[in-house]
């Protein structure tokens, strides 16, 4: 299914509200004048929202599938629906916005 490409501008959050920062991302492909997101880059989420005591938060989160036919270094780029998993809680990221005019399978 199509979707939109991910790029380092997107607004991408925690199941608990935190805000996930692309922390490597892609130079080679540029969409709306940034660069955009493989499944290679990890994200960094700061501010997760759970709270319960003795509970983990959400740290980092690693994107466990992308696009199926576009790639860029041999690796596939992230689309809007990418899955990923936060560790350690085991919940998803999702891209709350992305960019808008460039689609990817």
């Amino acid at each position: 299914m199509p979707g939109f490409l991910n790029h380092l501008g997107a607004t991408v959050i925690c199941a608990h509200g935190g805000q996930a920062i692309a922390t490597v991302p892609n130079p080679r492909v540029m969409v709306s004048s940034q660069p955009t997101l493989t499944v290679s880059c990890v994200h960094s989420v700061a501010g997760c929202g759970l709270t319960p005591s003795g509970s983990p938060f959400c740290v980092t989160a690693q994107w466990l599938m992308g696009a199926m036919r576009v790639t860029s270094g041999g690796q596939p780029l992230l689309l809007q629906d990418s899955q990923s998993l936060c560790t350690p809680t085991g919940t998803p990221l999702t891209v709350v916005m992305t960019q808008v005019r460039v689609q990817g399978t």
